[in-house]
This record gives C-alpha cells, sequence and structure tokens, in this order.
C-alpha cells in the first residue's frame, strides 16, 4: 500500500469518520502528506533534548515517544521501538534503529510545531467546515489530519527507510492479533 492508502485507511478508522466519503478522506490525507513534506523542509529544531527510558509499551497500546513541551523534552521509550523492530522483521523489513529513534523524536517534534499558525493554515488547507451560519464559515478539525502530518514529517527528516505509516499499520496488525489472543 502506498502512503496515501494508509492514510486514507488512517484517517477512514478514526472515529467521526466511519461514514464519510472516500474521496474527502482521501483529499485530506493528501494534504496532510504534503502539508509534512513541507514541514519537513524547513530547518529542524534543535533546542530538543532527549531522554530514553522503557515505559512505551503498555497494555494495548506502544508509545515511541513523547514529547513534553514544558521542559522542551522528547522521552523515547526504548522497550517500543524494540517491539517496532520485532514487528517489522517479523515482515521481513530492515528498520535501521538510528533512524526509528530519530523518527520517533522527529514525529513528536512535528505535533510541537503544529500549534499556532501551522495549525490554522493546515485547517485552512483541509478546509472542513465545522459550522456555517449564513456567508459566515468556521473551520473544524479533521482528527487524525495531524498524525498523517507528523507521520510524513518523521519519515522526510529521520532517514528511515520504511515509511512510519506502514510501520503503524504493522504495529497495529500485531497489537490487533494480541487482543484477539493471536
Amino acid at each position: 500500500m502506498s502512503d496515501e492508502d494508509l492514510a486514507v485507511a488512517l484517517l477512514a478508522a478514526t472515529p467521526t469518520h466511519e461514514n464519510r466519503d472516500p474521496a474527502l478522506l482521501r483529499r485530506w490525507a493528501r494534504v496532510a502528506l504534503e502539508f509534512g513534506d513541507e514541514l519537513a523542509a524547513r530547518p529542524f529544531p534543535v533546542d530538543v533534548r532527549v531522554v530514553e527510558r522503557d515505559g512505551g509499551v503498555r497494555d494495548g497500546e506502544v508509545v515511541l515517544a513523547e514529547y513534553h513541551r514544558r521542559t522542551g523534552v522528547a522521552t523515547v521509550h526504548a522497550d517500543a521501538l524494540r517491539r517496532v523492530r520485532h514487528v517489522a522483521r517479523q515482515r521481513g523489513w530492515d528498520v535501521d534503529p538510528g533512524a526509528l529513534r530519530a523518527a520517533a523524536v522527529a514525529h513528536e517534534v512535528a505535533h510541537h510545531r503544529l500549534h499556532g499558525p501551522l495549525a490554522r493554515e493546515l485547517k485552512r488547507r483541509l478546509g472542513h467546515h465545522a459550522l456555517r451560519l449564513g456567508r459566515v464559515r468556521v473551520l473544524g478539525h479533521v482528527a487524525g489530519a495531524d498524525e498523517l502530518v507528523a507521520h510524513r514529517y518523521a519519515h522526510r527528516v529521520s532517514g528511515l527507510d520504511r515509511s512510519p505509516l506502514a510501520l503503524t499499520a504493522a504495529l497495529a496488525d500485531s497489537l490487533a492479533l494480541v487482543a484477539q489472543g493471536g
């Protein structure tokens, strides 16, 4: 599957999007992926301090990294990175650990950068109207679009060969199998 197809599938699986037109989801996916490409073309912030510890593999979820806005620290969860590499190996994919770590940090940085003017610009480009009163239009949030931006940004700036969207889909499949007892 292409990144665009994976992005559409991610949006379709997001609550509030279940009954949306697939063509609309595809348009939103394209916009978000392109926005991630543009964000990656801007300078990468160097003021992020990274700490590493376990604690990212929890019951039914895997959290690769977390960005703490107040302190400017990104916590990378080594156990979660190991889990992703294990899932990737099961699929026959070789994932460089350094690039995976860089992608996890970049993903969190992208979320941090998606505030203020950049968030408003993403909303404008997505063009989802949450409210219309005559000629007045209020742009709404598209659930999942920021994740797509962060995934694409992480892919572009990290040097990771395998798409973070593909890795996320593989990880989600493995978690679903575990939940089903497989």
